[in-house]
Formats: C-alpha cells, sequence, structure tokens
C-alpha cells in the first residue's frame, strides 16, 4: 500500500534498488547519498538521482563502479559496468495491473483479493485518520486486521493485524537534520509475544519520505547532502559505446525466497 513507500526507498536501497524502485511514488526530484551505518563497520554510501520516471544508483563493489538504474512503470533495469563499457538488462513480467485513481481513498485497491470496511474517522497523535477493517482469505480463514490510516498522507499511524502484532506511530517533534525540515516520530512494534521494538523516522513532509531511519543497537541509515531538482535526462539514459552481455543465470534452488513484509 502506498503507506509504505516513503519507509521502502529509504530502508532497502542500500540492498536492493530494484525491489524500492518498483514500489516508490516520487513526490519530487532529488539527488542524495544514502548512508548506512552499523557498529564496528564501515559506513556504506550509495549516491541516488531520483526522477520521476527512473532511479540512478552509483555504488562499488570489490573496488569496481557500479551502476544501477531502474524504470519503475517499464519494469526494466539495467546495470552499468564502467570498467569494461558493458551494460545488463533485465524485464519484469509486465502484468503489472494499473490501479486507477479513485476520488475516496481504499487501502484495498492496491491490496488483491482483499476486502476493505470503513469504520469512521478518529484522531491519532494529532492526525485526522480513517479507520479501516481489512479482510483478507488466507489458508480458507478470513484474516482481519485493522489499520487508522492518515486522511492528509495515507500513512497508517496504527494498525493492529491478525496474529496480535502491533504497529503505531507517534509523533515527538519538528526537528532540523541534514538542512531539511523534518517530523520525528516513533514507530513501536509490538509482536505477537508482546516482544516491544522502536524505530525512530524522520519523515521529510517536500520529499513525502523518511530520510533517516535509526534502530536499536545503532544501526542507522539515512540520506545525506540532498538537492532538489529536476534530473538530468543522460543519467537515466545507457552511455554510447556500452556493450550489452547477458544476464548471468541465478542457481536453481527447491524453495522460492520469501518476499519481505512489507
Amino acid at each position: 500500500m502506498k503507506k509504505r513507500v516513503h519507509h521502502l526507498i529509504l530502508s532497502t536501497v542500500l540492498s536492493s534498488v530494484s525491489s524500492v524502485a518498483l514500489a516508490i511514488n516520487v513526490a519530487v526530484e532529488f539527488s542524495a547519498e544514502a548512508v548506512q551505518m552499523m557498529p564496528m563497520q564501515a559506513p556504506m554510501i550509495v549516491k541516488m538521482y531520483i526522477s520521476k520516471k527512473a532511479v540512478r544508483t552509483e555504488s562499488e563493489v570489490n573496488g569496481q563502479p557500479r551502476i544501477e538504474i531502474v524504470y519503475p512503470k517499464e519494469q526494466r533495469r539495467v546495470l552499468l559496468l564502467p570498467a569494461n563499457k558493458n551494460y545488463m538488462e533485465q524485464r519484469g513480467p509486465g502484468n503489472i495491473k494499473k490501479v486507477k485513481t479513485k476520488k475516496k481513498f481504499n487501502p484495498c485497491a492496491e491490496l488483491s483479493g482483499a476486502q476493505c470496511k470503513p469504520m469512521g474517522k478518529e484522531t491519532i497523535s494529532g492526525r485526522v485518520t480513517e479507520k479501516w477493517e481489512i479482510t483478507k482469505v488466507i489458508n480458507g480463514q478470513p484474516q482481519r486486521s485493522l489499520h487508522w490510516i492518515d486522511t492528509k498522507r495515507q500513512i497508517a499511524i496504527r494498525e493492529f493485524f491478525a496474529n496480535g502484532a502491533v504497529s503505531e506511530l507517534n509523533f515527538i517533534k519538528k526537528e532540523k537534520i541534514n538542512d531539511r525540515s523534518t517530523e520525528k516520530w516513533q514507530m513501536l512494534m509490538t509482536t505477537p509475544g508482546g516482544r516491544k521494538m522502536q524505530t525512530l523516522q524522520w519523515y521529510d513532509p517536500e520529499l513525502k519520505m523518511a530520510i533517516r531511519e535509526e534502530v536499536a543497537g545503532g544501526f542507522v541509515r539515512e540520506f545525506k547532502n540532498i538537492k532538489v531538482g529536476k534530473q538530468a535526462k543522460h543519467l537515466f539514459t545507457i552511455p554510447k559505446g556500452y556493450q550489452k552481455i547477458e544476464m548471468p543465470m541465478r542457481p536453481q534452488s527447491g524453495f522460492k525466497r520469501p518476499y519481505p513484509p512489507q
């Protein structure tokens, strides 16, 4: 759902930009450095250029420069290898259904096979929300969850899941970080067993996404050196003189990798 968009781009960019690029809804174009910091490890830095049509990332793998360009609407991913002027290309299945924009927001518009029931409005942490009951049949059994969605940002402020897990966003204060005016929020997750996990997020109202996240244990992800502005078209094209090579086949296995929860 759209409520996950502003978390996805920051939390997954350093591991798999293609997965985030297929999910993002860019509010404004910008460039930045995505930085990931972990205790006892050197920071990982990825240069990013984000336009409304594509996302470009620049990094190093084993000392070699690597450039990845993802085109969400085309479901296309290009990997540039500047060292030998080669590139590889990967395309998606091409069967993603386009959802028509509706005047009234409905979270089921992007949830296949789910039923959504509106349950009125409530104010949580100073935000006006719409309460929804979402029902989806899993293994023949209906699974119901409750979601309080911010009416302006379409972000989930509170969620009660069928397995007993609870997620809640609490506003802390307005704060300026990395020369950006942000809102500091606490995301509190409670597992079905009662274990609580806290994440701090700094939401940028202009970019409409979190530009910094802090997780217990000293794990930090953030955007630095953010520059808002239209990105040059040449950043998202294959340079002249590059030769196409085949994408290496992945080894077959007897199981499918589970899709990360969102």
